[in-house]
């Protein structure tokens, strides 16, 4: 072990106790990668803080001894934002897992960065409560804040950028702030919230959040439509959003991949593009918005649609939407899940996945596409073979063919995904001059560059 590493290890255990502070190689492989296909690299060193203040005490050793620090959640990320390409220091916040505060009156909650999304919601059930954030993988509240994480429900309830009220932050020199309150608005200062959220680790360590939370619906509908083109589906979407439907959830799963739920699954589904859909609210007014919807769909040439009010029903329906992801992943024994992310204008979506699906066609891949298409976001899961370099290139044809075209019409390379390390070659193009905006915040929170590396911006010599 080198002299420097020895010193490290030896600072870290000075402010943490022995078992918080490990070299063992297995859990250096485990924080070494993510669920996307991008490259492992291993971290020097994995450390497991209890608190606010330990966390900022390890940040001051990264600091002193100029070593990368790279924030951990569960490793659920796609776009390869945990992986430590300069190895350092990993921070993994799974011991800092509590709920600490509840205030039901006010519908907010404060919560430690481990805690998981299923996690709190349990617990919020006991007070009639839930959290509208859902991208699917039952991920950490702090890793959803740093890629701005969204998922079925954003239609309704927003992003996790609109949940956050308030965020505790370690910045790169172990200081700590606060970026917001618990009022529900503010014109006092920079919108700190905003420039935090979705900022990938690169500004700073979260270690609490203040969360926005919602009361339980008092009915919930499920919905399963089908249709005999994506273009009739998509179209139906931008129908019931017109009419001013206070539609909950509306995804798109196209003909293979309904295929695939059903093999997975063991359904039997109709096998053509289809839309999930569910609707949150009074017993009256449901009535209401599930004719209405009907009466549009059938204007889209709708096949069929069958409506689902009892629990179970409905956690099979979007279980078998959720767990897309593995069925393809399942059925292609070998090959690697690659997943896609853009979002567009609504006006521009139809357009989108026409091309995307003859994109993909064209380059002989496999792979289907789905998305939350009541806010223009659609991804394509893509298995791939990552021994075959010439289906990988394929792969990455059509990521940046579909990103390219998301872009030119002033759409965005990831619309939830984040940029990590896969998106990273398309920030000048989108942002232009802003991203030398967002380059001097960063340089003057994080003067070293210790705070994830290699993230979101291309690095001299990239």
């Amino acid at each position: 072990m080198e002299a420097t590493s020895v010193d490290l290890v030896k600072a870290l255990k000075e402010v943490l106790s022995e078992s918080q502070v490990t070299e063992n190689q297995t859990v250096r492989e485990l924080h070494g990668r993510d669920e996307s296909y991008h490259a492992t690299s291993l971290p020097d060193i994995v450390v497991f803080p209890e608190t606010t203040q330990q966390v900022s005490e390890v940040v001051k050793v990264a600091s002193i001894h100029k070593v990368p620090v790279v924030p951990f959640g569960l490793g659920s990320s796609l776009e390869g934002h945990v992986i430590p390409y300069q190895h350092g220091i990993t921070i993994d916040f799974s011991l800092m897992n509590k709920v600490l505060e509840v205030r039901g009156d006010d519908f907010l909650v404060k919560v430690q960065p481990g805690v998981t999304r299923s996690q709190l919601n349990k617990e919020l059930k006991k007070y009639g409560l839930f959290f509208s954030v859902d991208p699917g993988a039952d991920a950490t509240l702090g890793g959803m804040a740093a890629t701005n994480a969204s998922g079925t429900t954003s239609v309704k309830y927003g992003v996790m950028r609109d949940q956050v009220r308030d965020l505790e932050v370690v910045l790169a020199d172990g200081s700590i702030i606060h970026t917001g309150n618990l009022a529900a608005k503010s014109s006092s200062g920079y919108h700190l919230n905003g420039l935090f959220v979705g900022s990938e680790g690169t500004l700073g360590c979260f270690t609490e959040l203040t969360l926005r939370v919602y009361g339980i619906p008092e009915h919930i509908m499920a919905a399963r439509a089908s249709f005999p083109s994506l273009n009739d589906a998509v179209e139906g979407v931008v129908s019931i959003l017109q009419a001013g439907i206070p539609i909950a959830r509306v995804e798109l799963v196209d003909e293979p991949s309904m295929k695939q739920v059903n093999l997975h699954s063991e359904t039997s589904y109709n096998e053509g593009p289809t839309l999930f859909l569910e609707f949150h609210g009074n017993e009256a007014g449901l009535k209401q918005d599930v004719a209405f919807t009907k009466e549009i769909v059938a204007e889209h040439n709708c096949l069929d649609i069958e409506f689902e009010t009892d629990n179970a029903a409905r956690n099979r329906l979007w279980e078998a939407r959720h767990n897309l992801a593995y069925a393809y992943i399942h059925g292609h024994p070998g090959k690697k899940l690659m997943v896609t992310d853009v979002c567009l204008p609504i006006s521009e979506l139809s357009g989108a996945i026409h091309h995307a699906r003859e994109t993909v066609d064209s380059l002989g891949l496999t792979g289907g596409i789905v998305g939350h298409v009541g806010d223009g976001n659609y991804h394509i899961l893509l298995m791939i073979d990552n021994e075959n370099k010439e289906e990988v290139e394929r792969a990455k044809q059509l990521n940046e063919q579909i990103v390219l075209y998301a872009l030119e019409r002033n759409g965005t390379c990831t619309g939830e995904h984040g940029v990590g390390v896969g998106k990273q070659k398309y920030q000048k193009q989108e942002h232009g001059e802003s991203l030398l905006v967002m380059e001097k915040i960063k340089t003057a929170l994080d003067p070293d560059n210790l705070l994830n590396p290699s993230k979101i911006f291309m690095q001299e010599g990239e």
